[in-house]
């Protein structure tokens, strides 16, 4: 085996297609024992966009989501705050953001890899290199394999980066976030419109997902692991946005109260290096970042394109670190950029201030960070 690839969450999944369509030998190694419906919504940003092309799949996740083509920062009424149109970022790149279910992505990712080259039900335990060169590979059913090259894309509690760098922390924003999908019309407007609305300390996201889905996601000031009281939640959340237009008291009463997700919100402190010897970290487990960017899931497919076409075109031993000098820059600056947008959504005073800065951002000049942000390198 040349690369063992531990963990099938989107990171995963696409190297594990990308790796596939060029021929480059892996196994990919998941611990649950079946991929089960998870999670809610996510975005996918034209960057994600060029590199789910690459991997001939863009068609099925646009027809399995749905194209956001205005993006509002507003207040709890729906009125804009920032309004950002998508016409010349359509123009740029031939697509805007798709929002999709994260399930049905991964189902799509899932479906197109040979069944013979994924494991499931296999937790990883431990690595060691041997002396013959190669890494042995240790799960906790007590099984083992022997790889060439260790990939570690096993999400922000990552096991492989806790033996790779066990100085590595992770970093509480002080926020959690409620997630939910609605069975829900709403009208129109909101088709083809992701909105963030702000407001005394809390957020709330909305975009529709598919036909008649819709994607939320509520966001409070809130102590690090604390419990809800779960048959109590909607109406805590109820409570929590009542000053909010209804739509948010729609969307939270249509949502089934067992599929309404709660997580603290973290990421992970950046680290100086995501390699060592044969072993490298992609996606959360070398680079999480808190979601203000919309650009987790992202930065981790952008890691499975820079991967993949590295490992086609370098000298194996040197890979992982061209890999890193490719895509530090960029992830350090996103990971930064979303803390510090995350901490200023929350500001306890000074709201109007924020509102009126954010306001007076020049709309040339939001729409040439995110055309920056989309840029990536062909190959």
């Amino acid at each position: 085996m040349r690369y063992a690839i531990i963990g099938a969450g989107i990171g995963g999944l696409t190297t594990a297609l990308a790796f596939e369509k060029k021929g480059i030998d892996y196994h990919l190694f998941e611990r649950a024992p079946e991929l089960n419906e998870v999670g809610a919504g996510i975005w996918l940003a034209p960057n994600a966009l060029q590199v789910l092309e690459s991997l001939d799949i863009l068609e099925e996740i646009q027809s399995n989501g749905n194209c956001i083509d205005r993006i509002t920062i507003g207040k709890p009424d729906l009125s804009p705050i920032s309004d950002s149109l998508q016409d010349n970022i359509l123009k740029k790149f031939g697509y805007t953001t798709v929002a999709i279910h994260r399930a049905n992505l991964q189902k799509v990712l899932f479906d197109k890899i040979p069944s013979e080259k994924i494991t499931l039900g296999k937790s990883f335990k431990e690595y060691k290199e041997l002396d013959s060169g190669k890494i042995a590979v240790f799960f906790e059913d007590g099984s083992r394999v022997e790889t060439d090259y260790l990939i570690g894309a096993d999400g922000i509690h990552s096991p492989v980066r806790k033996q790779l760098f066990p100085e590595s922390t992770t970093r509480y924003s002080g926020q959690t976030c409620w997630r939910g999908v609605a069975e829900l019309r709403l009208d129109k407007d909101y088709d083809h419109r992701g909105y963030e609305l702000w407001g005394n300390q809390i957020r709330f996201g909305i975009s529709r997902i598919a036909k008649d889905k819709v994607y939320w996601f509520a966001v409070a000031k809130e102590a690090q692991n604390s419990q809800d009281n779960t048959p109590k939640v909607k109406e805590k959340l109820q409570a929590m946005f009542v000053s909010f237009h209804p739509v948010i008291a729609q969307l939270i009463k249509a949502t089934p109260i067992e599929s309404i997700l709660k997580n603290d919100i973290y990421d992970l402190k950046p680290m100086k290096k995501w390699h060592q010897n044969k072993v490298c970290l992609l996606g959360d487990a070398g680079h999480a970042t808190t979601p203000n960017m919309g650009q987790g899931g992202a930065q981790a497919i952008e890691d499975a394109y820079y991967l993949s076409n590295l490992i086609e075109r370098e000298v194996p031993e040197d890979v992982f670190a061209l890999f890193q000098e490719k895509r530090q820059k960029k992830v350090h600056m996103i990971v930064q950029q979303s803390w510090n947008t995350g901490r200023m959504a929350h500001w306890k005073y000074g709201k109007k201030l924020r509102n009126f800065l954010v306001q007076q951002v020049p709309k040339s000049y939001i729409e040439k960070k995110m055309i920056e942000l989309y840029q990536i390198d062909k190959f």
